[in-house]
C-alpha cells in the first residue's frame, strides 16, 4: 500500500495495515470518578479493564477505563503487602497488567511472551503482587501501549510507609496523573489496529490532562500543605510541573524518598516518572498548575483555597528540608561501586527507512521537512558522516512539543527503528543478551543518547524488577540521590546509573515513550 505523506513524497507501507480502532460512543457507559480503595496484606481485588465514554472540552471520545474510571483505582497498599489482582479484559484489545516500578515477581510483571501470556479479549488473569518499597507506583498495560494506555489505562499504587515518619507531616496527599492526548477535528486522532503510528516522535496530545480532566480543580484551605504524588501516564510528553505563586519542597522520586529534601521552583518528568512535591498554600486565592517549558506555559488546572484555615498547621516544618535517614542508609552500602568504571555501555539511536529520510532530508544536502506552519526546517551534516538530521529545535535536547505535527502521524513500525545499542559488542534491541547473578556487585550502566541520530530526542529508559541510582550526567555527580526505575535522558546526555539487580527473572528494559517502545526500543536482561 502506498501513502502520500506531507511534501509530496510517495512511499511504500507494505507491512502495516491502515485499519483502525473504532470511535463510536453510542451505548456506551460514561466514565465514573476515581475511587480510593485502601488494602492489606492478603487482600484480593477485581479490576476490570473496559471501554468507556467521557467527554473532554466539547468532544465526546471512546476511552478505556479500569473499573470504570480515568485514571482507575487509586490501591493504598501498606509496605511489605501482598495483595490479589483479579484481572478482566472486556476492551476491543489485548492487554496485560505491568505493575511499573514496583519489585514484584518476576511472572507477574505483566509483559506478553516474557512472563505471561496475552490477556486476550473476554479473558482473566490472576495476579499476586507484592510491595517491598514505600512510594507512589503504578499500572498500566504492556501491550499496545501506545493505544490503550493513552485511552485511560493507567491507575496508581500508593504503598504507604512501615516507617510513620518516613515522610514529612502534611495535612494531604493527593496524587495527579499528568497526561496529554490528541484531539483532530473534533475527534480522538486515529490508531491503527495492527500497528502503533506516530513513531518518529511519539504521540504528543493538543489537550492537557490531570487525573483525566481537561479543567482539573482541587478545593484547598488557607495554610494547608500538600505532599502531590506527580505521575507521567502521557505516550511522549514530558512535563515541567509547577504550582505559580507556591513555595514548593521536592521530597521523592520513583521509588520513595530523596535522601534530602530540596526547595524547587519545578520538576521535570519524563514519561513514566513520578515524583512527590509537598506544596504550602498559605494564602487565599487561585494557584495554577502550570507545565512551564522553554517557549510555552500551559495551563493544566488549578487549586482554589478558601479562606477558611487548615488545622493542625504544618508550616513549621514544611519551612525544614528534612534529611531523610532510612533512604541514606538504603544507599550507604552502594557508594563504594560509584566511582567504578561502567560494566555496561549503550547508545540510544534510531534507523529510519528510505521513505522516512526522504520525507526529512535525511542524507541529501540541502534537505529539510515541513512544519506544521507551512515552512522548512533545515536538515544539517551529521557530525558523524551518516548523512543529514534535523535540526534540534530545543537547546537542552528536549523536544516539549511536537516539532513535526503535520507529518508525525504517518511513521509506522515499518518505517522507524528506534535502538537501544550495546556499545561494546554492536548488538541492538532484543539481541542484547545481559545475564547478572544477584550474588555479584551491582551494575554499572552508561547510556549516551546519540545526538548525531537521524533524530535526536530525549529517551526516558525504564528498567523492570530493579531500582537504580541516577550517579552522574556528563560527568557531574548528581548530589541528592533517590531510588528509581526510570532515567530521563536528553539528546547529547550521558547518564550513568547504578542497578541493583537483585530481583531473580526475565526482565525488560525499554524506552517509555510508547510508539518508541512499538518500534523496537527495548531488550530484555537476565537476573540469576
Amino acid at each position: 500500500m502506498a501513502i502520500l505523506i506531507a511534501g509530496g513524497f510517495l512511499f511504500s507501507n507494505r507491512n502495516a495495515s491502515t485499519q483502525t480502532f473504532g470511535t463510536i460512543t453510542r451505548g456506551l457507559s460514561e466514565a465514573q470518578a476515581t475511587q480510593t480503595v485502601e488494602l492489606k496484606n492478603g487482600d484480593s481485588y477485581t479490576l476490570t479493564a473496559s471501554i468507556v465514554k467521557k467527554k473532554i472540552g466539547d468532544t465526546e471520545i471512546k476511552m478505556l477505563a479500569y473499573n470504570g474510571s480515568i485514571p482507575g483505582p487509586l490501591l493504598k497498599i501498606p509496605q511489605g503487602a501482598e495483595i490479589t489482582l483479579n484481572f478482566k479484559n472486556e476492551t476491543d484489545v489485548p492487554t496485560t497488567i505491568h505493575s511499573h516500578g514496583v519489585r514484584l515477581d518476576n511472572k507477574f510483571d505483566g509483559v506478553p511472551d516474557v512472563t505471561q501470556k496475552e490477556v486476550g479479549v473476554g479473558e482473566s488473569f490472576t495476579y499476586k503482587i507484592k510491595f517491598p518499597d514505600a512510594g507512589m507506583y503504578w499500572y498500566h498495560p504492556h501491550i499496545r501501549e501506545d493505544y490503550a494506555q493513552e485511552l485511560g489505562l493507567y491507575g496508581n499504587y500508593l504503598v504507604t510507609p512501615t516507617n510513620t515518619n518516613y515522610w514529612n507531616p502534611v495535612n494531604r496527599e493527593v496524587a495527579l496523573f499528568l497526561d496529554d492526548i490528541l484531539i483532530e477535528n473534533g475527534k480522538i486522532s486515529p490508531f491503527y489496529t495492527k500497528t502503533a503510528n506516530h513513531t518518529l516522535m511519539g504521540r504528543y496530545g493538543n489537550v492537557m490532562l490531570v487525573n483525566g480532566e481537561d479543567d482539573y480543580t482541587l478545593h484547598a484551605k488557607k495554610g494547608e500543605v500538600i505532599r502531590f504524588y506527580l505521575t507521567n501516564s502521557a505516550n511522549a510528553r514530558p512535563f515541567n510541573f509547577t504550582i505559580a505563586g507556591a513555595k514548593m519542597k521536592l521530597v521523592g522520586g520513583d521509588s520513595g524518598a530523596y535522601e534530602k529534601d530540596q526547595w524547587v521552583d519545578a520538576v521535570t518528568l519524563g514519561p513514566s516518572e513520578r515524583v512527590a512535591v509537598e506544596v504550602l498554600l498559605d494564602k487565599a486565592g487561585s494557584y495554577e498548575l502550570q507545565n512551564k517549558t522553554p517557549d510555552f506555559t500551559t495551563r493544566l488546572g488549578v487549586v482554589v483555597v478558601s479562606e477558611d484555615s487548615a488545622t493542625p498547621s504544618y508550616s513549621d516544618s514544611f519551612a525544614t528540608l528534612k534529611t531523610h535517614d532510612e533512604v541514606v542508609k538504603s544507599i550507604d552500602p552502594f557508594r563504594s561501586y560509584f566511582s567504578k568504571e561502567p560494566d555496561k555501555k549503550i547508545k540510544l539511536s534510531v534507523e529510519l527507512n528510505g521513505g522516512m529520510q526522504k520525507m526529512l532530508g535525511v542524507g541529501s544536502a540541502g534537505g529539510g521537512h515541513m512544519m506544521s506552519n507551512g515552512t522548512m526546517m533545515p536538515a544539517r551534516q551529521n557530525a558523524g558522516g551518516g548523512g543529514n538530521m534535523m535540526e534540534a529545535k530545543s537547546k537542552d535536547g528536549i523536544e516539549w512539543e511536537n516539532t513535526m505535527q503535520m507529518m508525525s502521524v504517518i511513521p509506522d513500525t515499518s518505517m522507524v527503528k528506534w535502538k537501544i545499542i550495546e556499545e561494546t559488542t554492536g548488538k541492538e534491541n532484543m539481541g542484547i543478551n545481559w545475564v547478572f547473578k544477584r550474588s555479584d556487585e551491582p551494575v554499572k550502566i552508561r547510556i549516551f543518547n546519540d545526538p548525531n541520530s537521524m533524530h535526536p530526542m530525549q529517551h526516558p529508559i525504564h528498567f523492570h524488577g530493579q531500582q537504580f541510582l541516577i550517579l552522574a550526567r556528563n560527568g557531574t555527580k548528581e548530589k541528592d540521590l533517590a531510588w528509581k526505575d526510570t532515567v530521563f535522558i536528553p539528546s547529547g546526555e550521558t547518564v550513568d546509573i547504578l542497578l541493583n539487580s537483585t530481583n531473580p527473572g526475565e526482565w525488560m528494559a525499554h524506552c517509555h515513550i510508547a510508539e518508541h517502545l512499538e518500534a523496537g526500543m527495548m531488550f530484555v536482561f537476565k537476573v540469576l
